[in-house]
């Protein structure tokens, strides 16, 4: 296995997790001078948005509302990282 690197998350309760990645690897996903915690960050709100997509829109059956409202708000807060919706993200609307 070749070198890593380590990033830990801190839960709004205090828990923390530890995770390995590449070494290297946020570097190639940063732009020039970019913090590599923003870059994990940017990741992680891409991914949570993405997946409550695919938990809203793609399943089959009724989603709770609670859920629904979580997605629109992950939506929300990609928009307002990323300066696009989710939707022109993705390449497709519902």
């Amino acid at each position: 296995m070749g070198d890593t690197e380590t990033y830990t998350v801190t839960g709004p309760d205090g828990d923390e997790e530890s995770f390995e990645l590449p070494a290297g690897l946020v570097d190639v996903l940063s732009e020039q001078g970019e913090p590599s915690t923003a870059v994990v960050s940017d990741v992680v709100v891409q991914a949570m948005a993405q997946q409550a997509h695919v938990i809203v829109h793609h399943s089959e059956g009724d989603v709770p509302e609670d859920i629904a409202a979580m997605e629109e708000t992950a939506a929300e807060l990609f928009e307002e990282r990323f300066g696009q919706s989710l939707e022109d993200a993705l390449g497709h609307s519902h």
